[in-house]
């Protein structure tokens, strides 16, 4: 199947990836690039394949009123991914969300919209295969030890803490154990914060230093053992199979699905 494909946040350290990923398979067909502080240029000159004919625009809007798309893969920001999925369903467009920062309320919204307008979204907080399998792990692990932490490392350029996959891992492990009282109940954080963010129950814990990509390890506790489950992004190119799979599934939806584990087969 032919698609066609806008990408919002080109020039993006993600959405320069996603280019490069279009141009190796020949049923992707790049058709706008979205990059508010390189109007004008062409997005082949900027990551590196030479002249492509796709000029960056200034909106996701302007490009959608202008080429033929089927598919926009989004990789901005939080304030602004919420704003391009609705533009792009009402103009019978599929997004694929890989932006983190959409709040439950947004994703109740983007939800009730696509049914609607039937129209296939994804969102998925990680689109590396091996962190999906991590959450996957997680989920299965929290039902025999629900004594629980999540870390999760990122560059210094991230906006948003916790990531996305540390609260939909925790989502996912939430649903397998009962809400418990963890650590001594007189604990006292002497510096605020000290302890983590705590999201049903238990602590996930962010980290943001320059040089590293996306990481993640979920700790379990239990009586004289530890359970470790920990996956790493090293580099950018480790999310494009999995963007590439949901360009291709988000074809054959007409409803939202959050999380790329909905569309693998588990």
């Amino acid at each position: 199947m032919e698609i066609s494909v806008i990408v919002a946040g080109a020039t993006g350290r993600m959405g320069q990836e996603v280019v490069r990923m279009i141009e190796q398979n020949d049923h992707l067909h790049l058709v706008g690039a979205v990059s508010r502080s390189n109007v004008g240029k062409d997005i082949g000159d900027i990551v590196g394949l030479g002249k492509l004919g796709i000029l960056c625009t200034a909106s996701v809007i302007q490009t959608l009123e202008t080429v033929q798309a089927d598919v926009l893969i989004d990789f901005t920001t939080p304030e602004h991914v919420k704003v391009h999925a609705e533009q792009a369903i009402l103009a019978g467009v599929r997004p694929v969300i890989g932006t983190s920062g959409l709040s439950e309320k947004d994703i109740e919204s983007l939800s009730h919209l696509a049914r609607l307008y039937k129209i296939g979204v994804i969102f998925a907080p990680n689109f590396a295969i091996g962190a999906v399998l991590m959450m996957q792990f997680a989920a299965k692990a929290a039902l025999y030890m629900p004594h629980v932490e999540i870390i999760e490392s990122h560059h210094d350029q991230k906006l948003d803490a916790p990531s996305g996959t540390a609260v939909k891992t925790a989502e996912m492990i939430a649903r397998n154990r009962s809400e418990i009282k963890q650590g001594h109940p007189d604990e006292q954080e002497l510096i605020d914060g000290a302890r983590g963010a705590m999201m049903s129950g238990f602590r996930i814990h962010s980290v943001r230093l320059p040089g590293m990509v996306a990481h993640q390890e979920v700790i379990f506790g239990d009586q004289g053992q530890t359970l470790t489950i920990r996956h790493d992004s090293i580099h950018r190119e480790s999310f494009m199979p999995g963007v590439k799979l949901a360009v291709e599934k988000v074809m054959e939806l007409d409803y939202f699905v959050y999380g790329l584990e909905n569309v693998l087969d588990f």
